[in-house]
């Protein structure tokens, strides 16, 4: 499977106006998710895509039916509270996602051409936050932590750069550091 597809091309330009600005983070090439809910509100943290200086609800998408095959399996788990189900899902669905997304912000592609493309923009930009109305959660939770740092030659090797005489201490496989 290719990493680059349509998404990555730099051609492409979104309806969203904030996505075109020269030194966005967040043009239509590069749409990150993450975990957010509205600034100062107890709502359920749920998944969002950043678009400009907007996010995307992925629960309120998906429940508008905005998606469809396995895009809309990979918007349902994007949705929750924590990004592990769509992890889980792998790299067909999220690019189904990343795919489905980007041809709903492209600009062309679904304002104006027809009342059906209108309708589906609108819906859309009812999804639309701005990224300085939210607050971000970690999009994951982490089951097992592996500290490499554990490890002898690695530690070995960082110590050489701080202590190049005696790199490794001599209470490293004795007490934690």
């Amino acid at each position: 499977m290719s990493l680059i597809n349509e998404t990555h091309d730099l051609s492409l330009s979104s309806w969203l106006t904030s996505a075109n600005a020269a030194g966005t983070d967040f043009p239509i090439q590069n749409l990150p998710f993450a975990v957010m809910r509205r600034s100062g509100t107890s709502e359920p943290w749920r998944g969002a895509v950043a678009i400009g200086d907007q996010a995307i609800d992925t629960a309120q998408a998906h429940g508008l039916g905005l998606f469809s095959g396995i895009a809309a399996v990979a918007a349902e788990q994007a949705a929750k509270a924590t990004l592990n189900g769509l992890m889980a899902l792998g790299p067909a669905h999220w690019s189904a996602l990343r795919l489905a997304l980007s041809r709903l912000l492209r600009a062309g592609e679904s304002s104006g051409a027809t009342a059906t493309a209108s309708k589906t923009e609108a819906q859309l930009r009812s999804c639309l936050v701005p990224l300085s109305a939210i607050e971000f959660a970690v999009p994951a939770q982490v089951g097992d932590f592996t500290d490499f740092y554990t490890s002898v030659h690695h530690a070995t090797n960082i110590g050489r750069l701080f202590r190049p005489d005696s790199p490794l201490t001599p209470n490293f496989k004795w007490v934690p550091i």
